[in-house]
């Protein structure tokens, strides 16, 4: 996925405006509200730079982070041992395809990460296994763009990130049915002077409630909440991110 592999030094800096903290203190929410216990172990799925899966490490979880960029991956394991948070796990590998040495008791995927499953039978794979590596009684939190969202916010719309000694441009394509899109994006980055360009595409997918729903209870697990922000507010037609809660059976 070349779109995040030219975005790994600069990701930080492009999203600095992202409340980890506070989405983390809902995700505990989420483990009081529907788990059975506190976890101890969790897998942050598409972990990216490692911003959520440090968040939690800090907060006491034994972390596991994978992610299918390896210049993502570098960046996590970077800034964790930093931090001395060395002990944290990372692991390369597809949403679809991954391994892991044993169960988990939660599962959190953050920013999207499962819009970037644009097609059914991925999304089956990574549920499946998600439910596979979960212990009975084990929550998978993440979150959706909205389909409204896609419509709306992305489109055929074309937006400058920029922060000191970088820049991001991220030009939109809404395909006709509306539920795929194509970020193609231009980084540049100044070292020692000299701009710096690198060119990526990624693209993402929007998935309605009711095919969501539907993949979980394939997978074998139920979805238990869905709200439109930290608070547990219920969704309304103008949310632009769902976030999600699901359960597996004891």
């Amino acid at each position: 996925m070349k779109g995040y592999s030219i975005l790994a030094p600069v990701y930080d800096r492009l999203n600095g405006t992202v409340d980890y903290s506070g989405w983390a203190d809902f995700i505990e929410a989420c483990f009081r509200k529907y788990g059975k216990e506190k976890p101890a172990s969790v897998l942050d799925l598409a972990c990216g730079t490692g911003a959520m899966t440090l968040e939690l490490a800090r907060r006491g979880y034994d972390m596991i982070g994978l992610d299918l960029s390896d210049e993502m991956l570098a960046e996590a394991d970077r800034k964790a041992r930093e931090e001395g948070l060395g002990d944290i796990l990372f692991l390369s590998g597809d949403m679809t395809s991954f391994e892991l040495y044993g169960t988990v008791q939660a599962v959190v995927c953050c920013l999207d990460g499962i819009n970037h499953l644009t097609s059914r039978e991925d999304l089956d794979a990574c549920f499946a296994l998600v439910k596979n590596y979960l212990e009975p009684g084990g929550l998978f939190c993440f979150d959706l763009n909205t389909p409204f969202k896609f419509r709306t916010v992305y489109a055929d719309c074309d937006y400058i990130l920029e922060d000191d000694g970088v820049m991001c441009c991220w030009r939109n394509r809404l395909s006709k049915k509306g539920d795929l899109a194509d970020f193609y994006l231009t980084v540049f980055e100044e070292k020692d002077g000299v701009w710096m360009r690198e060119d990526g595409a990624v693209r993402e997918r929007a998935w309605g409630l009711r095919a969501i729903e539907n993949a979980l209870g394939r997978a074998g697990m139920a979805l238990v909440n869905v709200s439109t922000d930290h608070a547990f507010h219920p969704v309304t037609d103008t949310t632009e991110r769902w976030y999600l809660t699901a359960r597996v059976p004891e």
